[in-house]
This record gives C-alpha cells, structure tokens and sequence, in this order.
C-alpha cells in the first residue's frame, strides 16, 4: 500500500464543494457513486451560491477575530445560523471563546447575506 502525503488541506464551503463537483461531472461525464450521493447532499442542503459564499467569507475574515479560523468561517457560512444562540451551539464543541460583541459582528456580517 503506498504512503499518501498531505501537503494542503482547506475546508470548504458546501457551495465551494458544490463547484468542484460540478466541474469534475463536466470533465468526466458522470460522477461516481459516492460523489452522486454528496452532489444530492449539497443540492438540498447548500443554502447560499458560491459567488455569495465567497463574498461572506471574505467579510468575516475581515473582521479580524483572531479566534475565528478558517473552518469557523466555513461552518458559520454553511449554516448561516439567525441568531446569537446558534452561534454560540456552533462554537460549543470547539475550544473558542469569544466576546459578545464578535459574536453580535458575526450575527450582523451573516444576516446581510
């Protein structure tokens, strides 16, 4: 069995994974089983298009709250949570903590979406 390297790895949104299966279905005509099954996943649950997606990503990054790293953001993009206690259930299982006032940032970058 060979040895797999990883070299990069990035989370992204399910409208970002949306794009790249898209792209491979072009390219290869048809998808697989497993990735038929994720191209369903995303169809229904993906809430906002990539172009949206990116644009509320790049926002949140510029809020600068250095807590808040890039698989927050994906998660916080994906869910689009409405309000203050879906955040905080966002964050429970993740070792962060963060002020009132970033949270109420975030809820205000979200909800403009």
């Amino acid at each position: 069995m060979s040895n797999i390297e990883l070299v990069n790895e990035k989370p992204l949104t399910m409208a970002e994974m949306k794009v790249h299966l898209e792209s491979i279905q072009k390219r290869d005509k048809e998808l697989g089983m497993r990735a038929k099954k994720v191209k369903d996943h995303l169809d229904h649950f993906t809430k906002i298009n990539e172009k949206k997606s990116s644009e509320l990503k790049k926002n949140l990054e510029e809020l600068n709250i250095s807590r808040l790293k890039d698989r927050h953001i994906v998660k916080l993009i994906d869910l689009l949570p409405e309000d203050l206690t879906s955040i905080r259930a966002i964050f429970a299982g993740e070792n962060v903590t963060l002020k009132q006032e970033d949270l109420q940032k975030i809820l205000d970058i979200v909800k403009q979406t």
